[in-house]
């Protein structure tokens, strides 16, 4: 009955937009009509002389017949309006419908038949649900292990206190294949090359399992492109080269990436804020993820407010930001911790106003910031490097920052932990202060002026050259 009242209410609202649909046409034709009469009358001197009874039928017969075309144009576009309307709700249902389906050949033609809804109705908000129900079924409990049984129910016996009761779990069968062909429609319909394009379109993956996923070339410019707390796992790589990030959130907060190898080659990252948008700020996040697997950012761009890596764990055997290039306004790799057996900074480029690998841990085998550069002096039309800030980070292994150039306000090495092998060789200190102050070890650091500190420039603190460390605190 509550159903029944509903559709009542809603044939009567569509009826009273439709009513004053024609009555607003119907004035409009009139006020048009007394428009032209008057300039008529006023121009063309229809004072001079009577006005011809015959003639003012005629005039009055166009008015009506003009009024009537419009009233017949409003209602054929509500009609048609209405007919899509219908048309979407029902290939829409039944798309879903099929998504639902246990069977994986009946699911997997819900995808095509979804992506073809999406593609059939160009309006935004249609499209976005469209969207928002695939990246949805994405999101849905999944275990990699099981992803290619074939099995639709599985049933296990479980005693609890001397009574058996049997437990039936209803399974999506395949469901890798279906998920597979998630990934293939989204991303064929992100490239530069589709057809009909969603790059517009927000894309929410959180918390989704994702299988050897190839994102190459993908476009993403939404005002929203979330993959916190995704898993991307598999046998082959994870890819998102050169793909393009130009919505105004994009977040992989606490992702863990696992599987042979994840690629992030020539990737350009460019988030700029829209006027509107629901989250103020635009940024890109990566705080708190965990790179099993070896990963490259090699030659990527980020741009914008923000790029966060803080507190992201690098375990995997290699990990390279090789001529990779930060011009944002904050750089933040506070707190990261880069492990394995080898990490490649070389001749990547910091132009940020602030950069900051605070309390970040080097225990990798080799560490690599050969030719890099960290801040500039002056910038076009933005502020200079303020600081660029290494304290309290520990270096425990190879470290170089052989023929790297520190430019802006101010380089702070401070509460440094140096153990190892960390050489600054050929090393341009251009900042106008650099500190290196109460490490709390200095083991195994080479710089220019190790053999003769008179030649340590005296914009490098302390003055008293090696540091001292600091005195352990009492316990």
């Amino acid at each position: 009955m509550r159903w029944r009242g509903k559709e009542r209410l809603t044939g009567r609202v569509q009826r009273s937009a439709l009513l004053l649909s024609v009555v607003f046409a119907v004035l409009g034709g009139l006020g048009i009509a007394a428009l032209a009469w008057w300039v008529l009358w006023i121009l063309l001197g229809a004072k001079a002389q009577t006005p011809d009874q015959v003639d003012l039928t005629k005039i009055a017969l166009s008015v009506a017949a003009g009024v009537g075309g419009a009233v017949a144009l409003v209602v054929a576009y509500r009609k048609q309006r209405d007919g899509e309307r219908g048309r979407f709700v029902e290939l829409f249902g039944a798309a879903a419908r099929q998504l639902g389906d246990a069977d994986v050949a009946v699911r997997i033609a819900g995808v095509y038949a979804m992506a073809g809804v999406a593609d059939e109705f160009s309006a935004s908000s249609r499209r976005q649900q469209c969207v928002d129900v695939l990246c949805g079924y994405l999101r849905l409990p999944y275990e990699p292990e099981s992803g290619a049984d074939h099995l639709v129910q599985r049933t296990e016996t479980v005693e609890e206190a001397g009574v058996k009761r049997e437990l039936r779990y209803q399974l999506r069968q395949n469901d890798r294949e279906v998920r597979r062909a998630v990934v293939d429609v989204i991303v064929a319909h992100v490239r530069a090359s589709a057809e009909v394009s969603w790059s517009q379109c927000n894309f929410d993956f959180s918390g989704a399992v994702l299988e050897d996923s190839d994102f190459r070339y993908a476009v993403f410019a939404g005002e929203q492109t979330y993959f916190a707390r995704a898993v991307f796992t598999g046998e082959r790589a994870t890819t998102f080269e050169h793909a393009r990030f130009l919505g105004q959130y994009i977040s992989f907060r606490s992702c863990v990436f696992r599987g042979g190898t994840t690629l992030f080659r020539d990737a350009e990252f460019a988030p700029a804020e829209r006027a509107g948008a629901e989250i103020p700020g635009a940024r890109i996040r990566f705080e708190g993820a965990v790179f099993d697997s070896p990963v490259s950012f090699d030659r990527a761009v980020f741009r914008g407010p923000a790029v966060i890596f803080g507190d992201v764990t690098f375990s995997g055997e290699r990990t390279s930001f090789a001529e990779t290039v930060f011009r944002t306004e904050r750089t933040e790799f506070g707190g990261a911790t880069f492990d394995g057996t080898a990490v490649r900074f070389e001749r990547a480029e910091f132009d940020s106003a602030r950069i900051s690998f605070g309390r970040s841990r080097f225990y990798a085998g080799r560490v690599a910031f050969d030719g890099a550069r960290f801040g500039v002096r002056s910038r076009w039309r933005r502020s200079p490097t303020l600081s660029v800030d290494f304290s309290a980070a520990e270096y425990h292994g190879a470290i170089s920052f052989d023929d790297t150039v520190f430019d802006g306000r101010e380089a702070d090495f401070s509460l440094g932990d140096f153990f190892g092998e960390i050489t600054f060789r050929r090393a341009r200190f251009e900042t106008q202060r650099t500190r290196f102050d109460t490490p709390k070890a200095w083991v195994g650091v080479r710089v220019d002026w190790d053999v003769d500190p008179t030649y340590k420039p005296s914009r490098i603190t302390p003055e008293t050259w090696p540091p001292a460390p600091a005195p352990p605190v009492a316990s």
